[in-house]
């Protein structure tokens, strides 16, 4: 079932790139070619970029894939890694869980407001941030319980070099 979801989620992720590059080309055909800028094309492109990043953050981006600045952990042993992967966890909670409510306000707020060519309510475009927030939340409760039972976060492996790309 989560392989099912994280397909989805690439799928979904696969698609807004698609529109986003769509709508970046025809805005370079229609200015550059026929002399006539279209602004639907750079709101189309904005907010698919807007989408586009907080989606794959919270649904896409594996913990695995996340950039860490490790040279602390890499230098420490199992359970101190465990300690410091934990206070890092529930930092990132209690932030997270700090930026909620002022977060789903804001957005709530912005019902009043509509972008400029689409005519969308940029509560509507705003949303996705309460969509990553509730994500991610739910990823660093996961990450903690998983921390409480001793799962260690690995040591780095300087002689391993990774991409998230």
């Amino acid at each position: 079932m989560i392989r099912f979801f994280r397909t989805g989620a690439e799928a979904v992720l696969a698609g807004l790139l698609g529109v986003m590059f769509l709508a970046f080309s025809i805005q370079i055909v229609f200015r550059y070619f026929f002399n006539l800028p279209t602004g639907w094309t750079t709101e189309l492109t904005v907010t698919t970029w807007l989408w586009l990043v907080p989606w794959g953050a919270a649904f896409v981006l594996r913990e695995s894939e996340e950039i860490r600045i490790d040279f602390l952990t890499a230098m420490v042993g199992r359970r101190a890694r465990i300690a410091l992967a934990l206070a890092a966890s529930l930092a990132l909670l209690a932030l997270y869980g700090l930026a909620f409510w002022p977060s789903w306000k804001y957005v709530s707020y912005m019902k009043v407001e509509k972008s400029s060519y689409l005519k969308i309510p940029m509560n509507w475009l705003y949303s996705i941030f309460m969509l990553f927030l509730a994500a991610v939340i739910v990823r660093y409760v996961w990450l903690v319980w998983q921390l409480l039972r001793g799962r260690d976060p690995g040591a780095p492996d300087p002689t391993i070099t990774t991409s998230a790309l």
